[in-house]
């Protein structure tokens, strides 16, 4: 009898300290529950904000945020205030455009957009991407057709031989603004890949240049990338000129002493020629025929 109620009170303490352990459990939880709640709120109006500022990006009086960068500038980087017109700074893929912008950036101050939003470029010198408006100096664009150029007032084209140029944008599909393709590349599918790129890009170079040539209505003002490079101070000056701007010539003195910057691709040699004979050939009829309508245009000058 007496062993039968140890028993029973044995079993009644444990199931007291059972039920009181799961109570203590379900306090903790509840208080991790609350405070993990608590979190994932701030970390959802965080993500909320950001996505706010992403779509607010390119719209008229949002200032962008000017993240580090490796670029070291001449001067603090800022919209134009007022704002002026909206200037493309077009060409096709592959043609300077980038290190033109740069170039702009550095020698006066003010800031650069583009009609898409280059998270590369975002994070690293340019963080007015995505801006479409006269708040900055220029809007980069490898786009043509009456949309693309509906949205301008002035122009200036940037033209760079299709060589060159489609070769320049195969290295930045396959290396970034920077990098390189290997000579893998060139010879995928037996050649038929690089063979493909290079009448598409050659079709759409000649495409873009002559629709902004002939059937954009504003100030056109066109540009050699080979000029840029031979003479990038005169060039740069006619640019400036253009876009009606006075030449600050502290700034402009800084920005010759960094003109290279980190977004012109660097020569590489290949040991091989990746254009054919046939290729060559098919290349120079088109480049003769948009360089004779530019020499046609009176290029470069302002119409």
């Amino acid at each position: 009898m007496l062993f039968t109620r140890f028993r029973f009170w044995g079993v009644m303490l444990l199931l007291f300290a059972y039920l009181f352990g799961i109570l203590i459990l379900s306090i903790i939880s509840l208080h991790d529950t609350k405070s993990i709640g608590y979190r994932d709120s701030l970390d959802l109006k965080h993500k909320q904000l950001s996505k706010s500022k992403s779509f607010e990006y390119g719209l008229p009086g949002f200032r962008p945020p000017l993240r580090k960068s490796k670029i070291i500038w001449c001067s603090d980087l800022k919209l134009l205030d007022p704002p002026k017109e909206t200037i493309a700074l077009a060409s096709f893929p592959g043609s300077g455009n980038t290190w033109l912008r740069y170039l702009l950036q550095q020698a006066t101050g003010f800031l650069t957009g583009s009609v898409y939003k280059d998270y590369g470029l975002l994070k690293n010198g340019f963080p007015a991407e995505s801006f479409l408006n006269g708040s900055v100096l220029v809007v980069k664009t490898h786009e043509w057709g009456s949309a693309a150029r509906n949205r301008f007032s002035k122009a200036i084209l940037l033209v760079r031989a299709p060589s060159a140029c489609i070769q320049a944008e195969f290295n930045r599909q396959s290396g970034g603004h920077i990098g390189f393709a290997s000579p893998d590349r060139y010879k995928r599918l037996r050649g038929r890949y690089w063979h493909q790129f290079v009448n598409d890009k050659l079709r759409g170079w000649q495409q873009m240049n002559l629709d902004w040539l002939y059937n954009f209505t504003g100030p056109t003002h066109v540009i050699f990338y080979e000029q840029l490079v031979d003479k990038v101070e005169h060039t740069l000056r006619t640019v400036m000129e253009f876009i009606d701007l006075p030449v600050d010539e502290e700034l402009f003195k800084c920005a010759m002493k960094r003109k290279e910057g980190i977004y012109r691709r660097k020569k590489r040699a290949l040991n091989f020629d990746p254009y054919t004979a046939k290729m060559k050939e098919k290349m120079q009829k088109v480049q003769d025929k948009v360089y004779e309508a530019i020499y046609n245009f009176a290029a470069p000058a302002t119409r």
